[in-house]
């Protein structure tokens, strides 16, 4: 399988990416901070680089190395460095041992002459960006084990650059993770076998090992091994996902293939819908756990340890594919998610402007998620009361006309659709405020709430048993005979300018991943008189918002310098 670079991953990153888990091949170096009294940069990519053999015919494979530049300058103070800037690459530390050359679609002005690369650009930006991608290839004549030293240091006007450091091995061991017959049409309480199992394909023995399973929560390990620690325990947790991370001593050797001591169990829950489960094997470290944990809680198991052992008989260093030590599987779980839509009252007089909230609420029993695509799980659909007038919204909501079609001032719209995250878990609660101004006093005024499908051409939400209830009313200034707000419960009354039902689902951030979950609603807001400013946020939250993550349809990156990356589309509004 081919690899992409770290170049391309960042490249794909620009402008919406989300780290999407903690598959990761192995940890990024960087290299030591150092004191200047100006700017430090900090040059940095793989800790190592493992290369194949010299082939006894044809020619040697290539494997990518991307080296990156940290300005830690923040977005909000400038626009980072804004001079010409040259990047160099010592390779005389890999004579005969690999050859390198600039990468084809690293998109850098690199030149390599003798033993030196140069690099030339203009500028470095706040935060991580990439300088080249290169590749390398066993010198003909190498040994395998043989091991050298690249060496990369920056240059520019008033700035110091950090120093990095990167070494390259000329074989080492490839574990491949064997794809399991997992059945993926399930219904809730099936458990099913897990034998994880790998080969050592490389040519050195892999010292340690290191099994990531990560499992989206609709899904459940029941075991807990001594010998595991886990993250994103319970339902109580906000994560949309639970990662299991199993380290197992021992020496495993290349050609042999290994398997579990007694294989594991992956159950579907009550909250199972759409879910994935990923499992991945790599050498193990302290570093490569630590980078796996990425500053989350994980919790030791108590239970028995796992264990593997041999299928199949036949130094250290870096995995020669990291992209084939990962396998993820579907699946979809019969089941059903009632989504409730909720409205409220509100009380205000003429000139007035009172903040009401609308919303739904998954009733459950399962969770809903579109962790693959990235896409908004359902659209609320809200329709102005008559007499109001919108003066401040979230940003996540899109003003269109009364039909549902585009338009361009989005304050004063008679309709607002808002799209919903990825995930909405089992019993979330999303409320979304809208500031609305008294125009007229129209005695109740009732504006529809709709709780739908993305698209208005098939508004059903297919996992929904009651559509009914997935309509509500936002009613103003209430009279005796107007008690009943739509779906199955009173939206909550509104005095003195007060309005909105309260409680929006608040939902903790997901380990291992960089994907931010859009802010939760107020609860209970108080209208205020005057004009409202323009609410901020990103897309409604519901339940920790994660992009997946793995290869293939999912357009992810897995790259040697240990980042997974995953592509989080933002749509253009459906009427």
């Amino acid at each position: 399988m081919t690899r992409l670079s770290p170049g391309a991953a960042l490249r794909r990153a620009a402008g919406g990416l989300a780290t999407a888990g903690l598959l990761a091949a192995g940890p990024l170096a960087v290299g030591a901070p150092a004191q200047a009294a100006g700017p430090v940069l900090t040059l940095g990519g793989p800790a190592g680089t493992a290369v194949h053999p010299y082939p006894e015919s044809g020619f040697p494979r290539k494997s990518s190395l991307g080296l990156t530049v940290d300005n830690p300058v923040q977005d909000g103070d400038g626009d980072g460095y804004v001079g010409e800037v040259t990047y160099s690459l010592d390779l005389s530390g890999i004579a005969g041992i690999a050859d390198a050359s600039v990468a084809e679609d690293t998109g850098a002005d690199c030149e390599i002459t003798g033993a030196t690369a140069v690099c030339r650009d203009h500028g470095v930006r706040p935060g991580l960006s990439l300088v080249a991608d290169f590749d390398l290839a066993a010198a003909e004549g190498s040994k395998d084990g043989a091991r050298g030293t690249i060496v990369v240091t920056g240059s520019a006007d008033g700035v110091t650059f950090t120093p990095f450091s990167t070494e390259v091995t000329i074989g080492g061991p490839d574990l491949v993770m064997k794809r399991l017959p997992f059945e993926q049409a399930l219904q809730p309480g099936d458990v099913q076998p897990a034998p994880i199992t790998f080969t050592n394909r490389g040519t050195t023995a892999a010292d340690g090992v290191l099994l990531t399973l990560m499992y989206s929560r609709g899904l459940e390990i029941p075991e807990r091994y001594a010998n595991c620690e886990y993250s994103g325990e319970g339902p109580q947790e906000g994560s949309a996902w639970s990662t299991a991370l199993c380290s197992v001593e021992g020496s495993y050797e290349p050609g042999v293939t290994y398997t579990l001591a007694v294989p594991l169990s992956v159950e579907a829950t009550e909250r199972a819908y759409d879910d994935t489960f990923v499992y991945r094997i790599d050498e193990d470290s302290a570093s490569g756990r630590t980078a796996q944990r990425a500053g989350a809680p994980f919790t030791r198991g108590t239970g028995p340890e796992l264990a593997l052992k041999k299928v199949t008989a036949p130094a250290r260093s870096v995995d020669l594919e990291p992209r084939d030590n990962q396998q993820e599987v579907d699946f979809r779980t019969e089941n059903t998610a009632d989504f409730l839509a909720t409205g409220g009252k509100a009380t205000g007089s003429a000139g007035e402007t009172v903040t009401a909230e609308v919303g739904f609420r998954n009733e459950g029993p399962a969770w809903i998620s579109r962790i693959r695509s990235g896409e908004p799980v359902a659209t609320v659909d809200f329709t102005v009361p008559e007499g109001a007038e919108v003066t401040g919204k979230p940003d996540s909501c899109q003003g269109v006309t009364a039909a549902g079609t585009y338009r361009e001032e989005q304050l004063g719209a008679p309709r607002y659709v808002c799209d919903t995250s990825m995930t909405v878990r089992d019993g979330a609660e999303t409320g979304i405020p809208f500031d609305l101004r008294i125009t007229e006093v129209v005695p109740d005024a009732a504006g529809t709430v709709t709780v739908r499908n993305t698209r208005l051409a098939g508004p059903g939400l297919p996992f929904d048993p009651e559509p009914a209830n997935n309509t509500a009313h936002l009613v103003l200034n209430a009279g005796d005979a107007s008690e009943n707000t739509g779906g199955t419960s009173d939206g909550t009354t509104g005095t003195g300018g007060t309005g909105g039902s309260s409680g929006g689902d608040t939902p903790g951030p997901t380990p291992g991943t960089s994907g931010t979950p859009g802010p939760s609603s107020a609860s209970g807001s108080t209208g205020t008189t005057g004009s409202a400013p323009a609410r901020t946020g990103g897309p409604l939250a519901s339940a920790g918002s994660v992009a997946l993550l793995v290869s293939g349809a999912s357009a992810v990156a897995l790259t040697a310098g240990g980042v997974l990356y995953a592509t989080t589309r933002r749509r253009a509004p459906q009427g």
